[in-house]
């Protein structure tokens, strides 16, 4: 308003000029009447300068006095305001604050000039923002929120939500959470045990969830002698997370003399909206259990699945009623199909396509059209896919483009030796296929095949090869494979067993004792491994870089020469023939990829190690293909190495 005032000065000096000059000029050509009334015009503006000029004093003293009055009020009431608040300059330094805060935050302490950002910590930021944030402040938690003026300064407020805080946390605190504990190895560490040794296993074992379930204020109901169900809650799960499920250790103390010692797979159900959700999430959990081998607990929550433990290998069963019945469901649904295709991972090994060829040859023999789907260009078993074609005929294999354009909804595709979609030889032909069966014995992973109609996974099984080779046996009579097959099967097993040195179990040696007597001649498969030159010298200069970090042997190559993709795994198997070497780690890089092979022995699990920096595989056998340098790449693998060795 007072601006408004101002400006009529402008015109009414303008006016008055004018009439000052119209009365001289009308006086000095005689014309008195039009000189009178400039003048009283003149007199007029002068009349209505003076009224404006006492209009604007008083005014300006008006707004000067409610200015005062009004920022008296502001002081007085923010400071007497019942709610902690203070003013921060533009450098958001503390300027000033009211009594609540002096006496609620920070007593008699002096706090001017202090950082606002000393006083919420990292929350700075969020405080701004709509909601503000949650401070904690001595024994008191505040909601802290901040609003910038125009003028640069920002005024801060507290509203104590403690009890609030406290309420919410006791919520969160008692949320159920369900676990399913599983013995893994019941049936054989029972087995040909005299009753009395049954009976002290069996109180051994209940006893040990009597005290696991003591320490917290849950219940444990028991199932069957080998299965249990126990509800806890939030608060007591974080104490045997961090205890990283120390009762999987008090379960391997418990055997039965000389036999193998009982192991525990735990899948827990977290964050869960009801129970009934909890329950599925502690079901899926302890499938993922069971399908990395075992002797692990696995925590499942929205956002995914956390692993601790699983340092045992995987326990082999002795039944072979699972295998009957997948053999069964396997032949009806290859006898609704038109065609079958068989694929496998990418750059297929000797297992890979060794378990193709035995069941190709099998869906062959009871006369269904069936071929081996692959990159004939990109694999590890050029040396296999000559002999088959030499023994079994040209039209075995079918590349990837012919496959997918042939493939039609009637058609099966069975996947051997992964589990895995994103390493297939053909993503493509497997989001086709309207039916697929997967056959694979890697440890499972969290990203799997889940719309298998036939999901035959079992992590003992030395190979995939072993696993084809027993469903072929319960195919039936007609069923009947030739020796070229029956070596390829062969050379699957020998290849991931080393020469049955590694993960041989006693059904090992009953599949490659049946494919014996199929007529597979050890010499002729001990040929197929055979090395050119080349390969021989890359995988020599692969073992002389070599070095030592933690008892595992990391060597690195800059050739890019493509025998690496058979001496590095061979490399670093015969890494593990050096004293003192628990693990073996070969990088190579290729196709704009990193590839690392690796292998250990006994209870340095490489699985693990493996898949934290994306890769997968066997506790004793795994890989991973990285978007990275080799020297990115090895500096990762060291500290997940690191990271293993802290939680083991």
């Amino acid at each position: 308003m007072k601006k408004r005032l101002q400006m009529l000065y402008i015109p009414l000096a303008v006016l008055a000029a004018v009439s000052v000059g119209a009365a001289v000029a009308f006086y000095l050509e005689g014309r008195v009447i039009t000189a009178a009334a400039a003048a009283i015009t003149l007199i007029c503006v002068i009349v209505l300068c003076v009224m404006v000029a006492i209009i604007d004093r008083n005014v300006i003293r008006y707004v000067t006095g409610m200015d005062t009055s009004i920022s008296r009020v502001i002081r007085e009431e923010f400071y007497d305001y019942p709610e902690p608040i203070l003013i921060a300059d533009d450098d958001a330094i503390i300027v000033w604050y009211n009594r609540r805060f002096e006496e609620d935050i920070f007593g008699e302490d002096r706090v001017y000039g202090i950082p606002l950002s000393e006083l919420v910590g990292s929350n700075y930021t969020k405080i701004y923002a709509d909601g503000g944030a949650q401070v904690r402040l001595s024994d008191k938690v505040y909601r802290v929120s901040a609003k910038r003026a125009e003028c640069g300064l920002s005024i801060v407020s507290f509203i104590d939500i403690t009890a609030h805080a406290a309420l919410e946390q006791e919520y969160r605190l008692s949320k159920k959470t369900v676990m399913i504990i599983a013995v893994d190895n019941y049936e054989e560490v029972m087995q040909n045990s005299k009753e009395s040794d049954k009976t002290s296993i069996r109180v051994q074992i209940e006893k040990m969830f009597e005290r696991f379930i003591e320490s917290t204020n849950g219940i444990l109901h028991k199932l069957s002698n080998d299965m249990f169900y126990c509800i806890v809650e939030e608060r007591h799960l974080g104490p045997i997370i961090e205890r990283r499920f120390d009762i999987l250790d008090e379960a391997r103390s418990i055997s039965l003399g000389e036999r193998a010692s009982v192991t525990l797979s735990i899948g827990v159900g977290r964050g869960g909206k009801t129970l009934a959700e909890s329950e599925t999430f502690a079901r899926q959990a302890l499938d993922m259990c069971l399908g990395r081998g075992g002797d692990q607990a696995a925590v499942k929550t929205e956002n995914g699945f956390e692993f601790f433990g699983g340092i045992s290998k995987g326990v082999e069963k002795s039944a072979k009623v699972k295998t009957r019945i997948i053999a069964n469901a396997l032949r009806e649904i290859a006898f609704a199909s038109q065609n079958i295709y068989i694929m496998g991972h990418r750059l297929a090994d000797f297992d890979c396509l060794g378990a193709s060829v035995g069941l190709c040859g099998a869906m062959r023999s009871m006369g269904k059209n069936a071929w081996c789907v692959l990159d004939l260009e990109k694999n590890l078993s050029k040396s296999l896919i000559a002999y088959v074609k030499e023994r079994c005929g040209e039209d075995y294999f079918k590349t990837i483009p012919e496959a997918k354009s042939e493939f039609s909804d009637n058609d099966l595709l069975i996947i051997c030796d992964t589990h895995n979609p994103d390493i297939l030889d053909s993503q493509e032909l497997y989001e086709q296929a309207k039916q697929v069966v997967v056959v694979d014995h890697h440890r499972k992973m969290v990203r799997h095949i889940d719309n298998a109609v036939v999901f035959f996974h079992e992590p003992f099984a030395s190979s995939a090869c072993e696993m084809a080779t027993e469903l072929i046996q319960y195919f039936g009579s007609e069923c009947k494979i030739s020796v070229a097959e029956a070596e390829a099967l062969l050379s699957g097993i020998m290849l991931d067993t080393k020469n049955f040195v590694m993960r041989a179990g006693a059904r090992t040696f009953e599949a490659a004792a049946y494919l014996k007597k199929l007529g597979a001649d050890t010499v002729a498969v001990k040929r197929l491994f055979a090395d050119s030159l080349d390969t021989y010298r890359e995988k020599s200069i692969l073992i002389q870089s070599a070095k030592l970090f933690h008892g595992c042997a990391i060597a690195t190559t800059d050739s890019t020469a493509p025998e690496l993709r058979l001496a590095a795994p061979q490399a670093a198997d015969e890494l593990l023939g050096i004293v003192g070497v628990k693990a073996s780690f070969v990088f190579y890089r290729m196709d704009d990829l990193c590839y690392i092979s690796a292998r250990s022995m006994d209870s340095f699990n490489v699985q693990l190690i493996m898949e934290a920096v994306g890769g997968g595989g066997h506790q004793t056998m795994a890989g991973a293909q990285l978007p990275l340098t080799v020297d990115e790449a090895v500096e990762k693998v060291k500290e997940a190495i690191e990271d293993f060795l802290v939680k083991s």
